[in-house]
């Protein structure tokens, strides 16, 4: 068989390999970005991956082997990977909307004026969720329109918080409506599935295309503020939201803890590698209130350590090379956990509570901020 035929017969066949996420040949899908065979039936392919690290690449290699292996008079074959650029994610997308182009993205227009604030952790377990939604009560309560996101699409937590775990999105045309809860807008995966405990397991594409409808998507309406609760860690989701919200301002939470410390100073440095502002750090369950039962006063137990918060802010502050505040020091409290298993923020609940009134100090600084486009990058061209 000659080199053309050879090669014709590669192309034939990778047309039979889906991507496994997608479920679309990758010819398909522009992945194979080149075929050679030369005379002595040696190929070399190029397949390119839709995200750099994409954890689908072993799957891709495997189906691509085993299904040259049918091709006849190939002798060998030489695969090689790369990475889709910027341009041709874009395309891939419009292909897989059927020729659609998206949808604009209100928040990431030069002339919006909401104040997107991405709530992030370097680890699970920090209570980031829960000053998500208490700081954003606080917000709403100081008469700010404030919109929720849940964009830990595996592990969201937000519904519940709020109350809202079994409510259902409406949809309008192709549009979405977020849920009301308590004067807040709210959109989470959550809302979307087919029951609670179904599980999401998206990778590249589809978990960017998630995160495009919720921001496009969505009608929020005109927004003060539009709090984003981050999944853990510097994956997908934090490297997506880079390039769709480049006016973002982040808030790392920790806790006081040295390990804790060290892996939200991560979650900072993402920020500053997608060109979005760190606002500040918030050190949750920074000590425990308690009665001595001895003097009767009142001490300050640091359970977990003490010092994370500062140390995130410092570090951050001379990696970055502008100042990164500690915002706030929020204390343990039972009730912070209790009333997120009630599906109200403890701010609503009893704010005379110190975990209450640290996170109200903080929504008191954010929304005293003056709203303007001071300071945001504006995408400007000389003629």
């Amino acid at each position: 068989m000659s080199a053309d035929s050879l090669t014709q017969a590669v192309w034939d066949v990778l047309a039979t390999v889906d991507d496994p996420e997608i479920h679309k040949p990758i010819t398909e899908l522009d992945m194979v970005e080149k075929v050679e065979v030369n005379e002595d039936g040696h190929a070399s392919v190029r397949v390119l991956l839709t995200i750099a690290g994409c954890p689908m690449r072993g799957t891709i290699e495997h189906d691509v082997h085993a299904a040259l292996q049918s091709v006849d008079g190939l002798t060998g074959l030489d695969l090689d990977f790369g990475v889709m650029s910027d341009e041709q994610r874009a395309e891939l997308k419009t292909k897989l909307r059927g020729g659609v182009r998206e949808r604009e993205i209100p928040f990431a227009k030069d002339d919006s004026l909401t104040q997107v604030i991405l709530v992030a952790s370097g680890k699970g377990g920090v209570g980031k969720s829960s000053v998500t939604v208490n700081l954003a009560k606080a917000l709403e309560a100081r008469g700010r329109t404030v919109g929720v996101l849940d964009a830990d699409i595996y592990g969201h937590s937000i519904p519940p918080m709020l109350g809202i775990a079994d409510a259902e999105v409406t949809g309008l045309d192709d549009m979405i409506l977020p849920v009301p809860v308590e004067g807040l807008r709210v959109i989470s995966i959550g809302m979307l599935k087919q029951s609670r405990d179904q599980v999401i397991a998206w990778r590249g594409p589809i978990l960017d295309r998630a995160l495009q409808q919720f921001l496009a998507d969505v009608y929020w309406g005109d927004l003060d503020f539009l709090l984003v609760d981050l999944p853990p860690g510097t994956g997908d989701v934090a490297m997506s939201l880079g390039a769709k919200l480049p006016n973002a301002e982040v808030i790392v939470v920790t806790t006081p803890q040295q390990a804790a410390a060290e892996v939200a100073e991560r979650a900072g440095t993402m920020a500053s590698m997608v060109d979005q502002r760190v606002l500040g750090v918030v050190e949750n369950m920074a000590y425990l209130a308690a009665e001595c039962p001895h003097c009767g006063q009142t001490h300050r137990v640091d359970l977990f350590g003490s010092g994370g918060g500062e140390r995130v802010a410092e570090t951050l502050s001379l990696r970055l090379g502008y100042p990164v505040p500690l915002l706030a020091q929020v204390p343990i409290d039972a009730a912070m956990s209790d009333s997120g298993d009630a599906g109200v923020p403890l701010v609503a609940t009893d704010a005379d509570r110190p975990a209450a009134r640290a996170l109200d100090a903080l929504a008191e600084q954010l929304a005293t901020r003056k709203r303007g486009l001071a300071g945001r990058k504006l995408n400007l061209h000389v003629g």
